[in-house]
């Protein structure tokens, strides 16, 4: 069967989220995925300006943003904004479907031209959508989507009360990459990124926007405790991976301060630390709770991300922070109490879900083989 899976690559998640998944349906000999950034193919121009006002909204108007998230959070499928939304790529899409008859369509990104768009060209195809974040916005829902993957017992409550039938909804957790699973802290991988075996690493996601002088500020307390070895991760912000090392050449020559760029196998990077320091979009929060990590979320925005960090911090299994002293004050109590730390693995082992990606492609392409011989839909 052939699959298409549509994300949007605003940040990494949607689309490590729709990777995941293509892997698992692949390397179980379930179809052949095609993964497509819809907005990027259809609407180019559009797709560069919002991501570029996306990511300003959160250091210069993260409130507007929060705001409009919100505002919005209720709406339903048929209102005037949510038929805008989801009218985005709309066109290219037709072509798509038209051309490549895909025996289904997945969604890791909340843009559903799909459902209407299948009715208008007359092709059955059955859709189904994968939430990525711990917080549900009335964006993901449509009446026409036949399956829906959710990250939490809890959401799964709250779209039975917006009337989704049960039979529709599966708890899956969050798709993430297959080396979550089995990572461990390998001494010889811990040797090849340059930590310290002595020390408790602290690993901190620097966001896409971030500058050195927020950066310098949110790790300066830390670098102050001579225990601990502070490993950031700049990922595609080239810049602040150069010139992060600069002001603190002491704790880089000591080996307290590890700075990377963009590392592919977080799994391994992620296994060998003690607690994560991130802002708290859906994917990285999944990758963390499946390796019982104790999460930090620094200064989360409004809008899904702080709602993310607030449903995890109910939960006992990640921290708010606002200031870099409190940053730091909480993550020294925690590393010096290892009560503390093994009640949060205890804790975060009740909401991971490492082989989400699995269950979503043997649920869902299972799924289309009953319809197959049976022609009846989810």
């Amino acid at each position: 069967m052939k699959i298409m899976i549509l994300y949007a690559s605003f940040g990494d998640g949607h689309w490590q989220a729709a990777r995941a998944i293509g892997e698992s349906i692949r390397e179980r000999g379930l179809g052949e995925p095609m993964l497509v950034d819809l907005l990027a193919e259809s609407h180019p121009w559009i797709n560069a300006m919002t991501k570029r006002v996306y990511l300003k909204s959160y250091s210069l108007i993260p409130g507007l943003y929060g705001w409009i998230y919100d505002r919005t959070k209720p709406m339903k499928h048929d209102s005037v904004f949510a038929l805008w939304l989801h009218s985005f790529g709309r066109d290219r899409l037709r072509r798509i479907l038209l051309k490549e008859r895909p025996d289904a369509v997945i969604h890791t990104f909340p843009l559903l031209a799909m459902p209407a768009l299948k009715k208008r060209i007359g092709l059955d195809i059955p859709a189904c959508t994968v939430v990525t974040d711990y917080d549900l916005h009335r964006r993901w829902i449509h009446p026409d989507i036949d399956r829906y993957y959710v990250p939490t017992e809890d959401m799964k409550r709250e779209l039975l009360a917006l009337g989704i039938a049960e039979r529709r909804i599966c708890v899956s957790g969050i798709p993430i990459k297959r080396g979550f699973r089995a990572a461990v802290p390998d001494p010889d991988i811990r040797a090849r990124y340059g930590l310290d075996a002595g020390r408790p690493v602290v690993l901190v996601m620097a966001a896409p926007h971030a500058s050195l002088s927020a950066m310098a500020a949110m790790i300066s307390p830390l670098l102050g405790n001579p225990d601990l070895t502070v490993a950031v991760v700049c990922g595609r912000n080239e810049a602040l991976a150069a010139m992060l090392p600069a002001p603190f050449e002491a704790a880089c020559a000591e080996g307290r301060l590890r700075v990377f760029g963009y590392v592919e196998a977080m799994h391994e990077l992620m296994a060998l630390s003690t607690c994560i320091v991130t802002k708290p979009g859906g994917v990285t929060l999944a990758e963390s709770l499946a390796l019982g990590l104790p999460i930090f979320a620094y200064r989360p925005v409004p809008g899904q991300e702080r709602n993310n960090a607030r449903y995890l911090a109910d939960k006992a299994v990640a921290c708010i922070v606002r200031t870099p002293k409190q940053l730091a004050q909480e993550i020294v109590q925690l590393i010096h109490d290892p009560v503390l730390l093994v009640q949060h693995k205890l804790r975060a082992r009740k909401l991971r879900y490492q082989d989400a990606a699995d269950t979503v492609a043997l649920d869902f392409c299972s799924g289309l083989h009953i319809m197959e011989r049976t022609s009846v839909r989810l």
